[in-house]
């Protein structure tokens, strides 16, 4: 009986993936460095891969999650220097707090320099503005699963598509309130739930309302807080590639992190520039201004230096941790259901 029972627990241990596994990178090949007598054109592929990509233009699915009035509306508009959220669709200052969770995407196409962005915001009204807040995560995770489940059913099918359309959420930006004080239970529980399935960068929403000193303090206890709760946002330690990546990212987890923010989409005139910023009667403050806030650092990480390492982390560790587990409840096979086969049949 021993030797079945080990084989048994070698094929169950087959079959269960280990949890958030990190991508195997194939070892470099031991290789002589050749000396070129001429050129040959290889460096080429990076001007090739940029004409692809601006042909077909790239998605980018970014949530915003935080009770009302932490101004996140206003801050995604002015990360994108348009009318991107919510307010810009027809809703009303006067329109109730929903009395559960909502999710609602708005998808728009923005162009610069040639390439194209298809950017779906979606926002999540009424997360954190009742009386018992108990379990409100639960459909922003739902939502973020239905993603990664409606990806997999179109990747599995036959006949699939050439590009599949990327609903995934890449990133979610979660607003601390600034009180200066800890983290709320409902903080911690939703990053705990939810730094398992999605990219979360945390940011002090309407940071012009603390001091400096304030502004220090509360960032140091924000970061105290999610370490010794365990928390981890992105970018996660563990999915450092290299050194430099690590010295980059230890620098954004240590010093930048969560990043303090004031947003604004009005334009003033500072010393004869027009600038982005929040009037108040002691003077203004200049959004893209780094003494005033931490706005600039927070759109450089998302947007230039680590939109695409946010994409290939949802793809090769979140969705993939989401695959092998649907997979492995479901024997091996992919989830085809009813409803895909009956689409499949439309499709052909």
């Amino acid at each position: 009986a021993g030797p079945v029972e080990s084989k048994n627990e070698a094929a169950m241990s087959e079959l269960v993936p280990e949890p958030r596994q990190k991508p195997v990178v194939p070892m470099k090949p031991m290789g002589i460095n050749t000396s070129l007598l001429g050129y040959i054109g290889i460096d080429t592929i990076i001007e090739q891969m940029r004409k692809k990509t601006m042909k077909t233009g790239f998605d980018f699915n970014i949530m915003v999650v935080g009770q009302s009035g932490l101004g996140k509306s206003t801050l995604v508009n002015t990360l994108f220097k348009s009318q991107v959220s919510r307010k810009s669709s027809g809703w009303n200052r006067e329109e109730k707090i929903p009395k559960t969770v909502e999710i609602k995407a708005i998808g728009h196409v923005i162009e610069e320099g040639g390439v194209k962005m298809k950017l779906t915001v979606i926002d999540t009204p009424g997360f954190g503005d009742q009386i018992n807040n108990e379990n409100c995560w639960e459909p922003i995770e739902k939502y973020i699963n239905e993603q990664y489940e409606k990806f997999l059913k179109e990747e599995v099918n036959i006949a699939r598509k050439k590009r599949i359309p990327d609903t995934r959420v890449h990133c979610c930006l979660y607003f601390i309130s600034p009180t200066g004080h800890s983290l709320r239970p409902l903080d911690l529980e939703f990053m705990k739930h939810l730094s398992k399935v999605v990219n979360i960068i945390p940011v002090i929403a309407k940071a012009d309302t603390m001091t400096l000193e304030e502004k220090t303090e509360f960032k140091q206890r924000v970061r105290k807080e999610l370490e010794v709760n365990g928390i981890e946002f992105y970018p996660q330690k563990e999915f450092d590639e290299d050194l430099e990546d690590k010295t980059e990212n230890d620098k954004i987890r240590q010093e930048s992190m969560p990043f303090a923010v004031v947003g604004s989409d009005k334009e003033y005139q500072v010393n004869g520039k027009r600038v982005l910023g929040r009037k108040t009667p002691w003077g203004i403050i200049e959004v893209e201004n780094l003494n005033h806030c931490e706005f600039a650092l927070l759109r450089d990480f998302v947007i230039r230096t680590h939109l695409q390492d946010l994409k290939e982390v949802t793809h090769n560790i979140h969705y993939e941790t989401y695959r092998a587990k649907r997979l492995n409840d479901n024997g091996g096979l992919p989830p085809m259901t009813v409803e895909t086969e009956e689409n499949h049949e439309s499709n052909l």
